[in-house]
């Protein structure tokens, strides 16, 4: 996996170390020896990872993260502290500067790349959510507002068999106002998780006694389970190098070293929080921009876009199944209008897409194609059943008025409907669609409120009024 990496740091042997051991990996390095020339070159250059020293002049490595963190266009970017401070105080200090982790001098090189890896993995998948969500914007379908994020107490699930430690944890995690449950063992944990949903999960890698999973392969179990798969892991361990290395590349997104500093535990669990919290609200948003492309707006039917592709797929497909294409025009729908104003038009439109969606199966296809057109599509359905849906649901219209903000509290519509049978025709969906609007033309030049059948003509009412039993089962 290759990325671009800012090397920052004022001792130019340092700088060239790392760059000739990441370009040794295949990376693309970018140098800076200072903290200004970094943050010129994080917003020039748009690196996907920051190594960062923290001992600098002018601008130590602790407000170059604070700015990086600060500003929205950059606050995604991974910042690894490389250091020769050792004291928990200064880990903290970085942590809560928004840096993601920390390396001490001289780089050990096993813990470099599991480092880097594990964060370039995560930086691309959030970039992955942002691009889709930045199109959405673009579109005009959503607000760019996916900074805010909630502040609600996380829920933690701690996997530790020690009381001792995990009754620390407990108290830390609470102490900075969240939620924990603590399991002894994996399948203690996987009843929880069945159960409640997590924004983070604890593993230590230390368990022990039988019925124990080693504590690797349970965060391995963890990333393929569907349930758990964008949780973020966070490991708790010895000072193991090549342990915690596995670890963050099997998918753990972060690690703590026992003995557990309380203030770098909060640190870190803030981090992590903030992180699933910004990647489910992009991810959120991307669903709405998707339900808003896809479906109309007034009344939550699909929209033309999304019927002109599933309707391809059904005439093409390689098990191609019969289907009915009904057009509908609610007849003198801009008399509404005119006469009681365009709100109560826009009722009539929700109550008929309401009224003709609840008379369909749950896997027919129903849209608003414009203004007081819509179209239904039946699937798997023989032609004669066909006709008596269609004629059902035109009289559903008919013979009910209503609710509307008229001074009667209701008004009465019909709809004309052209309707087409499609078995081992070969079609495109504007072919389709062009049998069915003539049809219907033909059903409002011929009096309204009535079903043209393409190869039936004008269906009579007293015909389809009563359908055997078994025909009409399952709607």
């Amino acid at each position: 996996m290759s990325a671009r990496i800012l090397v920052v740091d004022d001792i130019l042997p340092n700088v060239k170390l790392l760059e000739a051991k990441l370009k040794n990996e295949y990376y693309d390095v970018i140098c800076a020896y200072s903290g200004a020339e970094a943050l010129e070159k994080i917003k020039n250059e748009k690196p996907d990872m920051v190594l960062l020293d923290v001992m600098m002049p002018e601008m130590d490595g602790f407000e170059v993260c604070r700015r990086i963190k600060e500003n929205p266009e950059t606050e995604h970017i991974p910042v690894v502290m490389v250091t020769a401070l050792t004291d928990t105080a200064d880990r903290v200090n970085g942590l809560e500067a928004g840096a993601d982790d920390f390396l001490t001098k001289p780089v050990n090189d096993t813990a470099l790349f599991s480092r880097v890896r594990s964060l370039v993995r995560l930086k691309m998948t959030m970039d992955e959510w942002r691009a889709r969500e930045n199109t959405a914007t673009a579109l005009g379908v959503i607000e760019d507002n996916v900074c805010e994020l909630s502040q609600e107490a996380a829920n933690i699930l701690v996997i530790e068999d020690q009381d001792f430690e995990s009754n620390k944890f407990r108290d830390g995690i609470e102490e900075a106002g969240h939620m924990v449950s603590i399991a002894k063992d994996p399948m203690e944990a996987m009843t929880l998780i069945n159960q409640y949903l997590y924004d983070v999960i604890m593993v230590s890698l230390d368990l022990e006694g039988e019925g124990n999973d080693d504590g690797l392969r349970f965060i391995s179990h963890l990333r393929s389970n569907e349930k758990t798969r964008s949780v973020p892991i966070v490991m708790i361990a010895q000072d193991d190098k090549d342990r915690i290395a596995r670890g963050l590349e099997i998918g753990a997104h972060d690690y703590v070293v026992r003995p557990v500093d309380r203030n770098e535990l909060k640190a870190r669990l803030k981090t992590q929080i903030k992180r699933k919290r910004f990647q489910e609200k992009l991810k959120s948003n991307y669903e709405v921009s998707l339900s808003m492309a896809l479906t109309d707006t007034l009344t939550g039917l699909f929209n033309r876009r999304y019927l002109n592709v599933h309707l391809e797929k059904l005439l093409k497909g390689d098990e191609k199944k019969p289907i009915a294409i009904l057009l509908f025009d609610i007849d003198h729908f801009k008399a509404v209008n005119d006469t009681h104003g365009h709100g109560v038009g826009d009722e009539i439109l929700k109550g008929f897409s309401d009224r003709i969606r609840g008379r369909l199966r749950t896997f027919d296809i129903l849209s608003r194609t414009g203004g007081e057109e819509f179209v239904a599509v039946l699937v798997d359905v023989p032609m004669e059943k066909a006709c008596y849906i269609a004629e059902r649901l035109r009289r559903s219209v008919a013979e009910d008025p209503f609710p509307a903000s008229t001074d009667e509290g209701e008004l009465s519509i019909t709809t004309s409907i052209g309707a087409i049978y499609v078995s081992e025709d070969v079609l495109t969906v504007d072919e389709a669609v062009d049998r069915a609007d003539k049809l219907l033309y033909e059903a409002k030049e011929t009096g309204r409120n009535r079903v043209v059948f393409e190869g039936k003509g004008t269906l009579q009412a007293e015909d389809y009024r009563e359908p055997p039993r078994a025909m009409m089962d399952d709607k």
